[in-house]
């Protein structure tokens, strides 16, 4: 059975946004029964972890025996398995595979640097004016995304695929800001796609499997 390794708990701030979740997403619309295997938050560094990840990181993808990391090229393995997840045709999938990386390589950095801003450095005396110019670059990425999105319901192939999974797990990043939904067609797009009944049972199981493993005070 595929199982997927990630991390027992997270702080408040980090729940919903585990990247396991973009897995368990992609199995949950293609109805593949799948495990979830825990690792301590501070267990990242030991010998057994970095033999299946060796940058520390969540989350690890293990099937037959094989290990993968990196959550694009997991999705792409499992477009592979199911029509649900990817189209047949030779330039749907292309384009797929293009908004895919797009999301991963030309999105999600620059939100992820207003994460790292807001989370980790708010209290340095730079924050302020670090935090504008890194919230100006982001702008002007979701503006262009917005562009396209503005005509299309899905973000490839005129249909749902592993891009959707990847360029909305990337929008809900910043979902401690109003900037996605300052952007009509993105705010549109990201509540769309959200409410698919894979997507929500997927968060429902992360969150509960964070709870369950909750610290005791």
């Amino acid at each position: 059975m595929i199982a997927i390794h990630t991390v027992d708990w997270v702080p408040p701030f980090a729940r919903g946004l585990l990247r396991d979740l973009r897995l368990r997403w992609a199995l949950e619309e293609a109805g593949l029964p799948y495990k979830m295997k825990f690792v301590p938050l501070m267990g990242r560094d030991g010998p057994d972890w970095r033999a299946l990840q060796p940058f520390g990181q969540i989350p690890v993808y293990e099937e037959g025996g094989k290990t993968m990391f990196e959550t694009g090229a997991i999705l792409l393995h499992l477009a592979t398995k199911s029509a649900a997840l990817s189209p047949a045709e030779a330039d749907a999938k292309n384009e797929m595979t293009t908004w895919l990386f797009a999301a991963l390589n030309s999105v999600e950095p620059q939100l992820q640097a207003i994460v790292m801003h807001d989370r980790f450095h708010r209290d340095k005396d730079w924050y302020q004016g670090a935090r504008d110019g890194v919230e100006e670059i982001a702008k002007k990425r979701l503006g262009d995304l917005a562009s396209v999105l503005k005509d299309r319901e899905f973000i490839a192939a005129g249909r749902f695929t592993v891009a959707d999974i990847a360029m909305t797990t990337v929008l809900r990043i910043v979902m401690h800001t109003d900037l996605v939904e300052s952007f009509a067609p993105l705010g549109a797009y990201k509540a769309r796609i959200e409410a698919r009944p894979a997507f929500q049972k997927a968060l429902a199981a992360q969150l509960a499997d964070i709870d369950a493993h909750a610290p005791q005070s």
